[in-house]
């Protein structure tokens, strides 16, 4: 259930047709439902239940403040993975103490921001960063707590561009690494050790992994444990995939249901964090878009569309699929299969291709999925305003985000004296 449904052959986001979005804010424009937002987020928290737990919402998969305030209200931590996120957090109404700061290149003014902030923990990742943590918490007479990311080399079986748990990705240590790194921290007066951390990638839709990256998680805090360093919380990451077109992936409850079992078994009850993003809002969203132009060549049909790779950039930078629907359902065209293309001067540009519409100039298409990695990854590419964001409540058109101006578009720029 995620909120977007047909009534009588027109497309609601709850109980607001998306075709009075359209007219309201124009296109193109994401627009988001609030009931699939909280219902998302209610199914990771319900799902672990009793067990201590907190969800961290992972802010990179969609920024926008009141996504954030809506999840502070129900209670959720957040992981960040830059100050600016922080800040977004913060400006949001969420709670520092329960945000995890990740990322594998935190500068010295984010850490201190972090710090003054009273972040939950730093998620390390190389004695560099240790190194430059404890001497920022020096300096602010604050001792930091940190958990260190391992790597467990497990395939995601997912993209490589976002699989994050192999020997040769950039994140987290190797487990023979990663000790000597706990011990140093161990003995550094501005540091305390809290947890440790693991995230394998994201769009994951088998629980396999999940299952061999924690027991060696698992095997490693054991090893800890013998060398006198004691654990407070386990950080397992996100990545719980979504289904864009005809994946399976597991539902919260079974990917809590492999956690425990392991957790169980080895009679451990230590608090666990997890990270969803993606399965929190990615199918909370779509990005609504208008049929400019229909053309077609020897060989291919093309509907032209007012959104293009600027305003999503998955299907162009990961070949990825959304399905594109018909916020009106006609019987009046002839059905015919096009590639969605947009309006920037790459061949690149495009939202789907080979997609059966039945369309003439001036109808809206939904991508749906694009809940998360959407807006968030918007640029300016071709001079191009970054578009409106809508969320809908029940019957409520709430605009959070203005569509850029053309002036904001060199706004802070300024060229040469003459």
């Amino acid at each position: 259930m995620d909120h977007f449904q047909y009534q009588n052959g027109e497309l609601f986001a709850e109980q607001v047709p998306l075709s009075k979005v359209a007219s309201k804010v124009s296109t193109p424009c994401y627009v988001y439902a609030r009931a699939t937002l909280e219902r998302h987020w209610h199914a990771f928290d319900q799902a672990i239940g009793a067990y201590p737990h907190l969800v961290c919402y992972a802010v990179k998969a969609n920024s926008n403040l009141a996504i954030i305030n809506v999840l502070a209200r129900l209670g959720s931590g957040f992981d960040i993975v830059s100050g600016g996120e922080l800040q977004r957090v913060i400006e949001a109404g969420g709670d520092p103490s329960k945000t995890v700061f990740s990322g594998v290149c935190k500068q010295p003014w984010e850490m201190r921001a972090a710090l003054e902030a009273g972040v939950r923990c730093f998620n390390i990742e190389s004695v560099g960063e240790l190194e430059t943590l404890s001497a920022v918490a020096a300096e602010l007479g604050k001792v930091a707590p940190v958990s260190v990311r391992i790597n467990p080399d497990v395939d995601a079986q997912t993209h490589p561009y976002i699989s994050t748990g192999l020997h040769n990705n950039k994140f987290g240590l190797p487990v023979d690494r990663a000790l000597p790194v706990y011990l140093q921290a161990q003995q550094d007066p501005n540091i305390e050790v809290s947890g440790v951390a693991c995230h394998i990638g994201s769009q994951l839709t088998e629980l396999g992994p999940y299952n061999e990256a924690l027991g060696k998680v698992l095997d490693f805090i054991e090893v800890l444990a013998e060398q006198g360093v004691e654990i407070q919380h386990i950080d397992f990451g996100g990545g719980l995939g979504i289904r864009y077109h005809d994946e399976t992936p597991p539902s919260p409850a079974d990917y809590w249901s492999i956690l425990h079992k392991q957790l169980q078994s080895r009679n451990i009850s230590i608090p666990i964090t997890i990270e969803p993003g993606r399965a929190i809002v990615g199918n909370a969203g779509v990005l609504l878009t208008e049929v400019n132009f229909l053309k077609s060549t020897e060989s291919t049909h093309f509907c032209i569309v007012d959104a293009g790779m600027n305003d999503l950039i998955r299907p162009a930078l990961y070949d990825a699929y959304q399905e594109i629907v018909q916020v009106s359902q006609r019987t009046d065209v002839e059905e015919k299969s096009y590639n969605v293309v947009g309006p920037i001067c790459e061949s690149g540009d495009f939202l789907g291709k080979s997609r059966s519409l039945s369309v003439r100039s001036g109808d809206l298409l939904a991508v749906r999925s694009a809940g998360a990695y959407g807006a968030v990854m918007a640029s300016n590419y071709n001079a191009r305003p970054r578009p409106a964001e809508v969320m809908v409540d029940g019957d409520q058109i709430h605009l959070i985000r203005q569509r850029e101006s053309l002036q904001k578009l060199y706004e802070g720029e300024s060229v040469l004296p003459s």
